[in-house]
């Protein structure tokens, strides 16, 4: 059986530092197994620093392989996917992910307090610098309720938080290590409508200065994007802004009006499909 190959540092990687954020994918393809068709196909696009790009499309389009490829989690079969004009697979490793925060719908917690858990990797950070990241995640006020505020054991020995909890303890986590580049994947599919606003007043703060890729099933949280990519079976099948998109009456406008409320004659299976998250 074939062995997935290991993601390692090429022999004369160098580091990536002083990073701007300007992002580029020139003409990707990646596919997980050789044998069989690519999940994504002539991927391109450029983010300059400080933009934010949200991906959107129906389960299974490829909008989280989008970003994994970004932080090297897989590697691209064709094209290039750089950042500053640095192909990814060029540099360190350690410096590539260094450069990028990541957020997910599924968040793992570490041994060890839940202040330990924001801090982790920001080694320097002081309580004052803690408690900040967590009001900016909107983790503040429950944290201040358990039964030890932030020093509670978290992790599997500590406390049971809810997902969406996780969630804003690993937003606080990035927010306090100051990326020059975020990824936000499903950032706040576990929190109630009320919460999510909340929290995104404080992404629409931390975003505003870095370079930003957004996967977000709610489409209401992405409509203020530099630039959306809707993605369908691998490929980029349109692009522009919300209004841009919604003027195009295409799969976008489906989706948004599937969402809104607006359009309930679409076949059972297409609604089924796009309104699943990835």
């Amino acid at each position: 059986m074939d062995m997935p190959v290991a993601i390692e540092d090429a022999p004369d990687a160098t580091e990536l530092s002083g990073v701007e954020g300007r992002v580029e994918y020139d003409d990707v393809s990646f596919g997980y197994d050789p044998d069989e068709e690519y999940v994504l196909e002539g991927i391109s696009f450029e983010i300059d620093p400080g933009e934010t790009v949200a991906f959107v499309g129906p389960t299974g389009a490829g909008k989280s392989t989008v970003v994994r490829l970004l932080m090297r989690m897989y590697e691209a079969d064709e094209g290039a996917v750089m950042i500053d004009d640095h192909d990814v697979r060029e540099v360190t490793l350690s410096s590539l992910r260094d450069a990028i925060g990541y957020v997910s719908q599924e968040n793992y917690l570490f041994g060890g307090t839940v202040e330990e858990n924001i801090a982790y990797g920001t080694f320097d950070a002081t309580d004052e610098e803690v408690v900040a990241a967590a009001k900016a995640a909107q983790a503040h006020g429950f944290i201040s309720e358990l039964p030890a505020g932030y020093e509670t054991e978290a992790g599997e020995e500590g406390v049971k938080l809810s997902g969406g909890q996780r969630q804003r303890i690993a937003l606080a986590r990035v927010i306090l290590s100051d990326p020059q580049i975020l990824v936000l994947d499903e950032a706040t599919s576990d929190v109630d409508t009320e919460t999510e606003m909340l929290i995104q007043r404080s992404i629409d703060d931390i975003t505003a200065d870095r370079t930003t890729f957004v996967i977000a099933h709610r489409l209401s949280t992405i409509r203020n994007a530099d630039t959306i990519l809707v993605l369908e079976d691998g490929r980029i099948v349109e692009r522009g802004t919300h209004e841009s998109l919604l003027e195009e009456d295409g799969l976008y406008a489906n989706l948004w009006k599937v969402q809104a409320g607006e359009i309930n004659d679409l076949p059972e299976a297409f609604v089924e499909r796009v309104t699943q998250n990835q």
